[in-house]
């Protein structure tokens, strides 16, 4: 982590030069998820290509904006489009945003993704809340010297995401009438979509999901001791028993949108009680 902090303080001094208010609640959204930043009173919105050492979203529906305003009467920042491993980047790369929302102000963060459903009980348009990862990726962001200003050698992922925002997120999705599940996130390198053996291997491990996002930055988050975490998986397609349907990220765009209007609504309801 050479440098980080030094890095973490450039892009929150340019950051705090375009937007006066201090954001309390991070949202990341997955792949098209990012309507619910154009649904809320906006103050800035600024491209990942304006703060200094931010990278380039190059994956179709992630737009790489950084987007601060107000929803639910609490002050947000909101990754609309992540980058990826891989893309190329580093995990110290792909998490640098999440070190920034902290040294922001940021003390709940809410992580959203696409995912396959492994679970023979998921459908297509479900959501999944994360209660609990599998680092697949074969890497891990914290890897290299740690720099005690932003978090200790060796924290604890223990009851990583946040029970109560579960139950709150449970309640907001009964009155919205979405199916909701808890689940298992496993978390692979991509792009390629995983082979039929590799599904029954992760069934096998206790996955509920999977998908190529989220992990490193909830480490991250748990090591910059940020408060509160929560994730969200929008389950895209189901990965059939004893098999593979082909799956394209095509499809994985369209039922995105057609769970977002409810998805959206979800994570304003949630953002205002939390």
């Amino acid at each position: 982590m050479e440098n980080m902090y030094d890095k973490i303080q450039e892009a929150v001094a340019a950051l705090k030069d375009r937007v006066k208010s201090v954001p309390e609640v991070g949202l990341v959204l997955g792949s098209g998820l990012g309507a619910f930043a154009d649904s809320i009173e906006r103050e800035a919105v600024i491209s990942y290509h304006e703060i200094p050492h931010f990278k380039a979203s190059t994956v179709k529906g992630h737009k790489g904006n950084l987007v601060f305003g107000k929803t639910g009467g609490k002050n947000v920042v909101i990754q609309q489009g992540r980058y990826h491993y891989y893309e190329g980047h580093t995990m110290q790369e792909v998490t640098f945003p999440i070190r920034v929302m902290h040294a922001l102000g940021v003390k709940l963060l809410i992580l959203t993704n696409a995912a396959g459903g492994l679970n023979r009980n998921f459908e297509a348009g479900d959501l999944m809340l994360m209660s609990d990862h599998i680092n697949f990726l074969g890497d891990n962001p914290l890897k290299g010297s740690n720099d005690d200003r932003l978090g200790t050698r060796f924290p604890s992922l223990h009851g990583l995401y946040n029970t109560a925002l579960m139950g709150q997120a449970e309640q907001i999705a009964m009155e919205l009438k979405l199916r909701m599940h808890r689940g298992i996130y496993i978390a692979v390198q991509g792009p390629s979509y995983e082979t039929m053996a590799e599904t029954r291997f992760m069934r096998g491990f206790g996955a509920d999901a999977v998908g190529m996002s989220t992990v490193p930055e909830a480490i991250v988050a748990q090591h910059g001791r940020i408060e509160r975490i929560l994730g969200i998986s929008c389950i895209t397609n189901k990965i059939p028993e004893g098999g593979h349907v082909e799956v394209c990220h095509e499809e994985v765009m369209k039922t995105s949108a057609r769970v977002a209007p409810l998805f959206v609504e979800l994570l304003k309801r949630l953002v205002a009680v939390a």
